[in-house]
């Protein structure tokens, strides 16, 4: 690269100065997002991969039938998917660049969420009370590890979707924030795909097998 700085001075020129834009390509994010979702589906791979081993080892404690409330766990079943719904209406909202519409879809996916979470832990006060804690036996260790790591990424998808919230009530739907929001939208839904493998695969194995 030559240095045209000394020639200018030396010729008498006015110095010339260049602003340059940071190259970022615009689908960097999404890239790093999909990548942290990989990830995060070997967590989860490795989790059910653990609960599969070790899901039939009572201990000569309790089993899934005795304990698992199968119409409470549908109910919360219902919750999250009603909250994948309320997403997409916020998906649409953002779509037609209506601020308002958009955080109050957010909100309602945010208590859906919410009410979810509350099940999950009235559950599981249940079950401890019941002495069905997860230092019972292998299954329950298991169980407690795998709903329970599901549990806190909905708690953070419902920390992420707040702050969301006050990000676009300030800035609006700029394209840093739209964004944002396609990414908790892919997290949220696959945090719903999680939930029924562990519906299937957990609860309804457990009473049905």
């Amino acid at each position: 690269m030559v240095d045209t700085t000394h020639t200018q001075q030396a010729q008498g020129q006015p110095l010339q100065f260049y602003e340059t834009e940071e190259h970022h390509p615009q689908t960097g994010t999404m890239l790093g997002f999909w990548l942290y979702l990989m990830s995060d589906c070997l967590i989860f791979a490795s989790l059910f991969a653990t609960y599969g081993v070790l899901g039939r080892s009572y201990a000569g404690g309790p089993t899934g039938a005795e304990l698992f409330d199968l119409p409470l766990v549908a109910m919360n079943t219902a919750l999250l998917l009603l909250s994948s719904i309320t997403y997409g209406f916020a998906m649409l909202e953002m779509q037609k660049n209506r601020v308002r519409g958009t955080i109050g879809w957010l909100l309602i996916t945010g208590l859906f969420g919410i009410g979810f979470l509350s099940l999950e832990l009235y559950e599981f006060a249940h079950l401890i009370h019941e002495g069905a804690g997860p230092q019972t036996s292998a299954f329950l260790t298991s169980f407690f590890a795998l709903v329970g790591t599901h549990g806190l990424h909905v708690f953070f998808g419902i920390v992420w979707l707040v702050t969301l919230c006050f990000q676009l009530r300030k800035h609006g739907l700029i394209p840093e924030n739209k964004r944002r929001v396609a990414c908790l939208s892919m997290f949220w839904h696959f945090l719903d795909v999680v939930w029924i493998g562990v519906f299937t695969f957990v609860y309804l194995m457990g009473v049905l097998v």
